[in-house]
């Protein structure tokens, strides 16, 4: 698509924009509270994202039980490797920038948590025995130092009204993902059913 009265400043931005004021401006902290610890110990879900050296975006879903992030100190969060599907996109940026962007979700509550930081990769089994009652031990856990924490306002899953049943869609309604896999990937194979996607999946959570 041909770029049409496209904005190449930040003068041209604060021009349209303007600036943050109040409670807006004044959000960003640098490190956890009392509220950011009991947002984060609520959240089952959370958004990852990491970027390489050449610009190549990632975001991730991450998830598990209530406070499966563990908080080891006010700077420092502890998320552990759950097994996925080895493409390793995410730790693959991480092991090139050491740069992390996390967006936690609270179902029910339109409010989100954003966090900012640097991060590494770690195999300590210290770090690891953290999540010592977790049903498999992690192969690795990421280890983020908090720069900028800030709790985002619910405009946008108010809008979407993400937590009420005006757009939910039964899962009978929508192709599974096998079969939109197959049919990205032209392939010959039969599709895995949505049963036995969930079958599979549940046998290796």
């Amino acid at each position: 698509m041909k770029k049409v009265n496209q904005i190449t400043s930040i003068e041209e931005l604060r021009e349209i924009y303007g600036f943050p004021k109040g409670r807006a401006k004044d959000k960003l902290l640098t490190s956890l509270e009392k509220h950011a610890i009991h947002f984060i110990s609520k959240s089952p879900f959370l958004l990852l994202s990491t970027v390489s050296n050449n610009g190549k975006i990632d975001v991730s879903p991450r998830g598990g039980n209530p406070g499966f992030v563990k908080i080891s100190d006010a700077k420092t969060l502890l998320i552990l490797d759950a097994k996925g599907n080895n493409r390793i996109d995410s730790f693959s940026n991480i092991i090139e920038t050491g740069r992390i962007g996390l967006i936690f979700l609270i179902p029910g509550i339109d409010e989100t948590l954003r966090i900012n930081g640097s991060v590494y990769i770690s195999t300590d089994t210290h770090i690891l025995d953290l999540f010592a009652n977790e049903d498999k031990t992690p192969l690795s856990c990421l280890v983020i130092s908090v720069e900028e924490i800030f709790l985002h306002c619910a405009k946008a899953l108010m809008r979407s009204k993400l937590w009420s049943d005006n757009f939910r869609i039964a899962p009978k309604d929508f192709p599974s993902i096998g079969t939109m896999l197959k049919d990205q990937l032209n392939s010959s194979e039969e599709a895995e059913s949505r049963e036995e996607m969930i079958q599979r999946y549940q046998k290796d959570l």
